[in-house]
């Protein structure tokens, strides 16, 4: 064996063993994957990959994604040994209290975790969405002789991730757009946690690619770095098509008695397994997370190395900027998320007077000014650009170059290219939010998607992690209650509205009307916390008549006072949200024309309004009025938050039905002659 390959050999272990160790101290881990794919780890970042460890956020770095999730520990070595802001300790403390290394990666910008992963194919899923903000980018900032957006998005995937239904949707849609900068390494080591692979997944994967219209290549030795590099040196020169390379690896590799079984993925191999597996490839047995001086010195030439790949960016940018002066301006703008000065000033406002309009439609008009001042507003619909009307017009479709054009039902016009701002998801939820999820990682765009809102369980993991990572992503949601009418119960959401309440981080926003609708615009565009789900009706809704003392930026502040029948305190206080806070002015008429004291509250959005100081919220809803009523045309669960024990809802109790939505608000008593018995029975 020659001196290089012992001493490449050497680098790999150093991966393997801290992998190993971290798991076996934490009692808990998955070591299989670290010790299979070392090699294609070590290849991959100290032969390809363009990162800076000093600025983990340097905009033209390479992107990696870790899909399957449960092997962190290899990135986490990784990310310790080429100079990431992690140390020894971190990785001694994997899987601990507060730890910076979790048992799944969480995004961490100062330390190189590009993105939260953990349920398998959301990964690789993300990484289409970087993809396509990679290839947007370019398109748009880049010019002739100067390039300042080119960088590739790498992904390390799993059996298990080839499983999932949204690795399907998302990879097709990619081979689609021939997204030529996605280069996924799968470990193909025919495991999973519960046994081989062959117990339920026996498909060609290679010809499943390949229809999708990616560019294939086969690695039959996992452990074999030049093979890898040769590989990934063909992939990156596919630039007209995605790239997969199927790497033949062994789980637990080097674990003498585990090494190719399923006991290997999900569990510490045990003192005596890792005693064996250390003398197996000739590592020394103590002291536990051991490294070799010189192989932390190779690894750490990643920092020179990306020192001078930034430094030399640097340089191109400058050049750039003396050139194009404001088109550098916008891209520095919009890769640090900065709204420009005056994007809200066009907004469409809806006086009194104005004619019935759906929120979905006033959400359409305010889309449209927003596109014009805002450049990174960016997404589209899940073929339903017809009923949701969230096209971007004119302003292009993202499509593969050179493809040719249709006009089709709900086409936006404009140019077919990467520089088109209107994404055709197609019938694809599942793989639209988490697409999106990639786009605002990235960085340079605001994503939206759209679809009905029954069908929001479809995308509720990229939900789920859009808002556990904190990422400014617009989910729009129209048909949202049984107003939709005809089309019955299977597209009627129930439940849906507080199943996203119900989300920690993701901020919910239901208008009563256009000009609410505009507003919750404006709060989803300003809110750089976390995602934000809007929520439009189909049918046409009244534009509401408003006092000064009411206006509908009140929904900045999530709830507010609409009507008072009366200057004194009210002793009834009626809250509705959408649709309903039609049902709930009426019924308050109703009661102030028999002399009671009524207050109709909208609650657009109720995580909003929950982080109003008390002072504010108590002057809204006045704590110690008793009798409060509800009205929502969904579950009653969740507003006992607001009405008490004590109050009523006046909501649904299953499923709606199909018939035309004014028959369908009488039939299931959304109306305002029962707000009005509701009152009446709490008050005897």
């Amino acid at each position: 064996m020659t001196d290089k390959k012992n001493i490449e050999d050497s680098h790999i272990n150093t991966i393997r063993f801290l992998a190993v160790d971290a798991v076996e101290k934490a009692k808990s881990g998955h070591p299989g994957m670290p010790m299979g794919a070392a090699a294609m780890a070590y290849t991959l970042w100290m032969r390809h990959m363009k990162h800076n460890p000093a600025h983990p956020q340097w905009a033209d770095r390479d992107r990696f994604v870790l899909s399957a999730g449960h092997a962190s520990m290899l990135l986490y070595a990784m990310l310790y040994l080429t100079g990431y802001d992690l140390t020894l300790s971190d990785l001694k403390s994997f899987r601990q209290w507060g730890s910076k290394t979790p048992g799944h990666p969480e995004r961490d910008c100062g330390c190189g975790v590009e993105l939260t992963t953990g349920p398998l194919g959301q990964g690789l899923s993300n990484a289409v969405g970087m993809a396509v903000a990679e290839a947007h980018c370019a398109a748009m900032y880049n010019r002739p002789d100067h390039t300042i957006i080119d960088h590739f998005t790498y992904v390390f995937a799993s059996d298990g991730d080839m499983m999932e239904g949204v690795t399907a949707e998302a990879c097709s849609l990619a081979g689609h757009l021939g997204l030529g900068k996605l280069i996924v390494l799968y470990d193909d080591n025919c495991i999973s946690l519960a046994g081989s692979t062959s117990l339920t997944f026996t498909e060609d994967v290679e010809k499943r690619f390949e229809a999708y219209g990616w560019h294939t290549i086969t690695v039959e030795d996992g452990n074999d770095c030049t093979w890898i590099d040769c590989a990934l040196q063909d992939a990156k020169a596919e630039t007209s098509r995605p790239s997969i390379i199927f790497i033949r690896t062994t789980i637990g590799c080097g674990a003498p008695h585990k090494e190719g079984t399923f006991e290997a993925h999900g569990s510490p191999l045990g003192a005596e397994e890792v005693l064996a597996a250390k003398k197996f490839l000739g590592w020394p047995t103590e002291p536990a997370f051991f490294i070799p001086d010189d192989a932390l010195a190779f690894f750490r030439s990643s920092l020179d190395r990306g020192r001078e790949w930034e430094e030399q960016w640097e340089k191109d940018f400058t050049q750039y900027r003396n050139e194009f002066p404001e088109l550098a301006a916008e891209f520095t703008r919009v890769m640090e998320g900065r709204l420009p000065d005056g994007w809200e000033f066009q907004l469409p406002s809806y006086p009194d007077g104005t004619k019935d309009t759906a929120t979905r439609k006033a959400s359409e008009s305010a889309m449209q000014t927003l596109a014009s001042s805002l450049p990174e507003l960016m997404g589209g619909s899940a073929d339903l650009n017809p009923s949701t009307f969230t096209w971007l017009k004119g302003l292009g479709d993202f499509q593969k170059p050179g493809m040719p054009q249709e006009n089709t039902q709900g086409a936006v016009g404009g140019a077919w290219g990467y520089d088109g701002r209107n994404i055709h998801f197609g019938v694809r939820e599942h793989a639209m939010g988490a697409i999106a999820v990639g786009m605002a990682l990235h960085g340079g765009i605001i994503p939206y998607t759209a679809t009905f809102l029954t069908f929001s369980d479809y995308m509720r993991p990229p939900i789920r992690l859009a808002a556990l990572m904190g990422l400014r992503i617009l989910f729009v949601f129209t048909h949202d209650t049984i107003g939709l009418g005809e089309d019955g119960p299977t597209h009627q959401p129930i439940e849906h509205i507080m199943n996203l309440r119900a989300v920690p981080n993701l901020t919910v926003i239901r208008p009563a009307d256009a000009n609410e609708a505009v507003e919750s615009w404006k709060a989803a565009l300003l809110n750089q916390a976390g995602p934000t789900a809007l929520i439009f009706t189909r049918q046409n809704l009244p534009v509401l008549s408003r006092s000064e003392l009411s206006p509908a930026s009140g929904l900045q502040r999530g709830g507010y006072t609409l009507w008072d029948s009366s200057p004194a305190k009210p002793d009834i206080l009626l809250l509705g949200t959408g649709s309903e806070v039609l049902i709930a002015l009426e019924a308050g008429r109703n009661l102030a024309s028999e002399g009671r004291r009524v207050r109709v509250i909208s609650l657009p959005s109720w995580d909003i309004f929950d982080r109003q100081p008390a002072e504010y919220r108590d002057q809204v809803l006045p704590p110690d009025v008793r009798i409060r009523i509800a009205v929502e045309a969904g579950i009653k669960l969740g507003w006992e938050h607001y009405v008490g024990l004590d109050g009523a809802v006046v909501g649904m109790d299953g499923f709606g039905a199909s018939a035309p939505a004014k028959v369908l608000y009488e039939k299931f008593g959304i109306t305002a002659e029962h707000m009005v018995k509701a009152v009446k029975e709490l008050a005897q």
